[in-house]
């Protein structure tokens, strides 16, 4: 057990900090569409400004940096397109430098493994915890030139992430390179720039609580009218009061519709972005608002009514239902998803798979237990090696996504999430309930068993289904098994109760009230009867002999 790390406390999940709905922009006009260009374009431009001169300042940019270029955008647009863009600048720069903070601990881990591959002989056996070494001259030669290559690339970012520089593309780096890929993608060079310039605009205003509709700058009335605010040098474009320009559109929004109109009536803060989409040519709205903190349900309650351990794989979902002892109930349940084709096929999948493990949870009122699992530190090429299989299978696990997608479906159903450690579920729950749930006609895989094991370790009992007593001492006595019966459980090593009737063919009724007492048991030192024993007198055919 030394070798074994510590697990983390199981947890209840916190719901989504956010909601965002979307809505399609219908019936615009030629007009509607080139003044929605025309702003995007302008404010775009603005936006790729003040990126680069906040990645230019780098770690010395402060309140005072901030305050200046708002003014600076403010001339040229107002003051409330200058807020969302000056924003929505901070948080791309935040964003750019976690995303190389984990490149720099992803290079970290492979370099490290690199290193303790090269320094084992050649064709040596790895174990549980570290990889062997190489299996042949070859590779080992491959390897180590590529060290070098990965040790100056992690002393270059270390260096940028020290003075501040990060690499950021308004648009997307992947469409970007795009460019020099066009047969590639099947585009062509206008279909491409048709794209990266609808990726560049900027049309996304934060909201205002107070203020009218909860927006001053995108307003979108309960009736469905959206109006913005335009620049300054575009306020001739205006066909409304106050330099507004008003689309011909009207939205209705279908999901959550109700919680987006009691925002509006109430003049609460939604934020607001309008976006192109060029492949399908439409035109988007989506509204997105905070939710506020909200005190999460205590853990021994969710645990009080069972719950459903869930063992998530790459393409299914394993649950299986469990009571409050740990107990599993019934038979286990696969929700099984693809994970292949394009994205928006894997998204929906992997939503509909969701939506009925849901549905089968609340109908029992039944919590879910799920691991928290995170898979950025084993999918680096150099901790696996040869095995390109299991890195793919690795890699394609959304796991980051699924969780969210649970956790945020959950608390609109109102079904707790118990988040618990991974470690050792799927071995351990192969070792002690893959053979014992095991019948004749129900064969339980690795996963089925995992789920269990999940299931248990939410509920805050072991792995394992039942511990060895303790030794035999001198006076013949053995220990009670401590993982099904603590020693505080009244009646732990008492009689079973009482049952009417007779229990086997050969006892009549109201016999075998005793099973339970000590005294019945022929042991040393202890009477078979409550009364003095003494042998009967002989029948008269034997005395006769």
């Amino acid at each position: 057990m030394g070798g074994l790390r510590k697990l983390a406390a199981p947890f209840v999940a916190l719901g989504p900090s956010g909601v965002a709905i979307r809505d399609r922009l219908k019936h615009l006009t030629a007009e509607d569409e080139q003044v929605l260009r025309l702003v995007g374009d302008h404010l775009g431009t603005l936006a790729s400004r003040d990126l680069r001169a906040l990645c230019a300042v780098g770690l010395d940019h402060d309140a005072e940096g901030w305050a200046a270029r708002k003014r600076a955008v403010t001339a040229v647009s107002s003051s409330r397109w200058a807020g969302s863009i000056t924003k929505a600048t901070h948080d791309q720069w935040a964003l750019a430098r976690r995303s190389q903070l984990a490149h720099i601990q992803q290079l970290e881990a492979g370099v490290r493994v690199l290193a303790h591959r090269l320094s084992l002989p050649v064709g040596e056996k790895g174990g549980k915890h570290a990889p062997g070494g190489y299996a042949s001259r070859r590779e080992w030669h491959a390897k180590s030139r590529r060290l070098p290559v990965l040790t100056d690339r992690l002393q270059a970012l270390r260096a940028d992430w020290q003075a501040g520089r990060v690499g950021v593309v308004r648009g997307g780096k992947r469409l970007l390179n795009t460019r020099h890929h066009l047969e590639a993608a099947r585009l062509t060079e206008e279909q491409w720039r048709t794209r990266w310039q609808a990726e560049r605009r900027f049309l996304k205003a934060d909201g205002e609580s107070g203020k009218r509709f909860g927006n001053e700058t995108i307003r979108v009335t309960p009736d469905g009218e959206v109006s913005l605010k335009l620049p300054a040098p575009l306020a001739y474009l205006a066909n409304a009061p106050h330099g507004r320009y008003v689309l011909t559109s009207r939205v209705r929004f279908a999901y959550r519709g109700e919680q987006w109109a009691d925002r509006v009536h109430a003049n609460r803060a939604v934020a607001y972005r309008i976006h192109e989409d060029p492949a399908r040519g439409r035109w988007y709205l989506t509204a997105s608002w905070t939710n506020p903190a909200v005190q999460s349900v205590p853990l021994a309650a969710v645990r009080a009514g069972g719950l459903v351990g869930v063992d998530t794989n790459a393409d299914h979902l394993a649950a299986w239902r469990l009571d409050t002892h740990g107990n599993p109930l019934g038979a286990p349940r696969r929700f099984a998803y693809d994970l292949t084709g394009s994205a928006a096929h894997r998204d929906a999948q992997i939503r509909h798979a969701l939506i009925r493990l849901l549905h089968w949870a609340r109908r029992h009122h039944l919590a879910l237990a799920v691991e928290d699992l995170d898979f950025t530190g084993e999918t680096t090429r150099e901790k696996h090696g040869r095995r390109k299989r299991f890195r793919r299978l690795v890699s394609g696990m959304p796991v980051a996504r699924l969780r969210a997608r649970l956790v945020s479906m959950a608390a609109e159903l109102g079904i707790p999430v118990v988040a618990v450690d991974p470690a050792y579920t799927s071995r351990w729950g192969a070792q002690h309930w893959q053979q014992p749930l095991t019948t004749a006609s129900r064969k339980t895989t690795r996963h089925d068993a995992a789920a269990v094991a999940i299931g248990r370790r939410a509920l805050g009992h072991p792995v394992r289904r039942r511990t060895a007593p303790p030794p035999h001492d001198r006076s013949d006595r053995a220990g009670h098994r401590t993982a099904q019966a603590p020693p505080a459980i009244p009646g732990r090593e008492g009689p079973r109760p009482r049952v009417p009737g007779p229990r086997t063919r050969s006892v009549p009724p109201g016999r075998g009230a005793n099973a339970g007492d000590q005294d019945t048991q022929h042991r040393s030192g202890r009477p078979a009867e409550h009364q003095s024993w003494q042998q009967d007198t002989l029948p008269l055919s034997i005395q006769e002999r």
